[in-house]
């Protein structure tokens, strides 16, 4: 089945011979083995036929589309769009030139499958083994941090109705109120003075290039210092490795945890009431501030350039998908970038 969309035809052979220009997805083909990729798809994404009977699309060529979709900014119709046009989209996902191709709906099946059979993780863990044994991604240690990420439902506040004979046709409820939307998962934040409705993405980076190598989505109001614990077990960091983490993960639970996995604590210092911290813990506080740069600037990135400031699903199982998707095609580019 799989001859039918990716055997390359003569026209395949003779754009081989064309000099590519695009070398930042030529790079990606050097230092990832895709074959290995595709071998972790096929233990569980078996379909071999849509449902008209049509043979089904491999899963590796519709996974590369998926990145591709990411890198550009895509919706479904603009990858399709993409697919039928650019001969660089053509080489990279690994269709041929001359088979038919995935339109959007399919492509949104296909992504959601991969969802359905809790890939996104796997594939991801297997992006970042593949950059650790190219000695591409060095765990060193790792730096969390959180953000908010903007629900893709605007929220409206619940209006209570006053019979018709009274003076006021309808009074709005004050802000503290349940508010109405079709994202469930989804709450509220106030950060300063300014509410916030959505998520929080809770992540880790490496401590030497920034590259990520943990995270999860919660509801917005979920506190920061909950989720050290579970962002160390998703960074699988080596012993001995540092993790930095400012002052809202600082607590005697969250050292413990540190000390339990035999890893360095690298939490900023909090001052207690009428207990200011001393002059070496100020000390602390500066060095580790001096290197969270890196999970700034890698948090910075995810929002500017992959549009991550604000959720394209709705719901906290995409919300982990859109973060992963994110999190794979962030680490490819950012290792292509730093290879010569």
């Amino acid at each position: 089945m799989t001859d039918k969309f990716t055997t390359p035809s003569f026209a395949d052979y003779f754009v081989e011979q064309r000099k590519h220009f695009n070398v930042f997805l030529d790079k990606i083909d050097q230092f990832i083995n895709f074959k290995e990729m595709e071998k972790l798809l096929k233990k569980k994404y078996k379909k071999i036929a849509s449902a008209d009977g049509r043979p089904a699309y491999p899963p590796l060529p519709m996974f590369k589309s998926l990145l591709l979709q990411r890198w550009y900014g895509l919706s479904d119709p603009g990858l399709e769009e993409a697919l039928n046009d650019r001969i660089s989209f053509i080489r990279f996902s690994g269709f041929s030139l001359v088979s038919s191709l995935p339109d959007h709906s399919t492509i949104c099946r296909f992504r959601n499958a991969l969802l359905e059979l809790n890939l996104y993780e796997k594939l991801f863990e297997e992006i970042n083994r593949q950059l650790e044994s190219n000695g591409i991604l060095v765990k060193t240690g790792a730096i969390v941090d959180a953000t908010i990420i903007e629900s893709s439902r605007r929220p409206r506040k619940v209006m209570e109705i006053m019979p018709e004979d009274r003076e006021e046709e309808k009074t709005e409820i004050p802000s503290a109120a349940v508010t109405y939307s079709d994202d469930p998962d989804a709450n509220w934040i106030k950060k300063g003075k300014t509410p916030h409705y959505g998520y929080k993405a809770h992540i880790s980076v490496d401590a030497k290039d920034g590259y990520v190598i943990g995270g999860h989505v919660t509801p917005a109001s979920t506190a920061d210092i909950t989720e050290l614990e579970k962002l160390v077990s998703e960074s699988c960091l080596p012993e001995d490795s540092i993790v930095l983490a400012d002052k809202g993960y600082a607590s005697e639970k969250n050292r413990a945890v540190l000390v339990n996995k035999k890893l360095k604590d690298g939490i900023m210092y909090k001052a207690a009431r009428n207990k200011p911290l001393t002059a070496a813990k100020r000390i602390i506080n500066r060095l580790i501030s001096s290197v969270r740069y890196k999970v700034e600037r890698s948090i910075g990135t995810l929002k500017r350039g992959y549009h991550f400031s604000r959720m394209r699903y709705k719901g906290l199982r995409k919300g982990n998908m859109e973060f992963l998707l994110n999190a794979i095609v962030f680490n490819l580019k950012k290792a292509a970038a730093m290879i010569e």
